[in-house]
C-alpha cells in the first residue's frame, strides 16, 4: 500500500466526512430570527447580543442570575393534594403533570431560595412558565405563603420574578383561591415592614397579574415583558376599540404608571441590590 493511499487519502476524506454537531450549539432569536452561540447567549443571560431581545429564562435560572456567585439554598415547599378533582380534557391531569416535571424537574411551577444579593439577605420565589404556563394551582400558592413566611422568619426582603399564564383550569376553584390567598401573604410581609419586590417577566397574565404580581411596593418590568389580564384580542372584542401599539408591554405600562421601572437583565442584579439597600436602611441610634 502506497503512502498516497495509506496516509493522503484519509486526510482527504476527513476534510468531507460530516461530522455531528450537536443540537444545542445555536439557539434562534425570538426577536430578530438571527442565530446565536450558546454559549455567548448563556453568558448574556439570554439576552440576544444583536438585537437586545429577552428570552424567557427557568426559574432555577432567575436565581442563579439573582443571587451571589457563593449560590443559594432553596427551600423544599410544601406539597399539595395531586388532582384533587380527577380533572380530564384531552388527557388527565396527572398525566399532564407527570409531563411537566419530567421535562421541568420540577414539583410544581416554583421555586424559593434563600441567599444574598450583593451581600444583602434575600428570599427570592422564582415561576417557571416551561411548567403548564406557569399556571397558578394550589402548590404555588403554598410556595408563595412558605417563601412570605421564610422571609418573615430571616428578616429579609421577598423578591418575586412572575411567568404565568393565569389560573390552572384543571384545579377550578382551588385555583382561583390561591388569589387571595397570595394576597394574604403578601401582607405578612409588609406587616412585617419587610419590602415585597416583584419583578414581571415575559408573559405575566391572569389571575397572577391579578393578585400578588400587581402589589409589589417597587414594580420591576423586564423590556418588552407582556404584562396584562385578558388577551389584547378579549379585550379588543369588549371594548370595540383599536388598542394602541405596544399595549400591554412593559415600556407602555411603563409610560402610564402601572408599573415602577423597566430594568435590562444584566443590570437586575445591581438594581434589586440598590433598592433593598435603600429600603433596608438602619435607624439612627438616638442623641443621648
Amino acid at each position: 500500500m502506497s503512502w498516497l493511499t495509506a496516509v493522503i487519502r484519509p486526510k482527504i476524506r476527513g476534510l468531507f466526512t460530516r461530522r455531528d454537531v450537536p443540537d444545542n450549539l445555536w439557539s434562534q432569536c425570538s426577536g430578530c430570527q438571527r442565530m446565536i452561540f450558546s454559549k455567548d447567549l448563556v453568558a448574556n443571560l439570554r439576552v440576544c447580543t444583536d438585537c437586545g431581545h429577552h428570552m424567557r429564562g427557568t426559574a432555577i435560572e432567575r436565581l442563579e442570575w439573582t443571587f451571589d456567585k457563593d449560590g443559594f439554598t432553596r427551600i423544599e415547599l410544601p406539597k399539595a393534594a395531586v388532582d384533587p378533582l380527577r380533572f380530564r380534557d384531552s388527557k388527565r391531569y396527572t398525566d399532564r403533570l407527570k409531563e411537566a416535571r419530567d421535562s421541568t424537574h420540577l414539583d410544581d411551577a416554583v421555586v424559593v431560595g434563600h441567599g444574598t444579593i450583593r451581600g444583602h439577605d434575600a428570599v427570592v420565589l422564582a415561576m417557571e412558565f416551561a411548567f403548564i404556563g406557569g399556571s397558578m394551582g394550589a402548590g404555588l400558592g403554598e410556595a408563595v405563603v412558605a417563601a412570605a413566611r421564610l422571609a418573615v422568619l430571616q428578616q429579609a426582603p421577598l423578591i418575586v420574578f412572575t411567568a404565568s399564564g393565569g389560573a390552572r383550569m384543571q384545579e377550578g376553584a382551588i385555583s382561583l383561591m390561591q388569589m387571595p390567598r397570595t394576597v394574604i401573604a403578601t401582607r405578612l410581609v409588609k406587616d412585617a415592614g419587610l419590602p415585597f419586590i416583584v419583578v414581571l417577566t415575559d408573559p405575566t397574565t391572569g389571575g397572577v397579574s391579578a393578585s400578588f404580581a400587581m402589589l409589589g411596593d417597587i414594580q420591576i418590568a423586564e423590556p418588552g415583558a407582556l404584562i396584562g389580564f385578558a388577551g389584547a384580542r378579549v379585550i379588543e372584542q369588549t371594548v370595540r376599540e383599536t388598542l394602541p401599539e405596544g399595549f400591554q408591554r412593559a415600556e407602555y405600562l411603563l409610560k402610564h404608571g402601572i408599573i415602577d421601572m423597566v430594568v435590562k437583565r444584566p443590570e437586575m442584579k445591581e438594581t434589586l441590590a440598590r433598592i433593598i439597600s435603600l429600603l433596608r436602611v438602619k435607624e439612627l441610634p438616638a442623641a443621648a
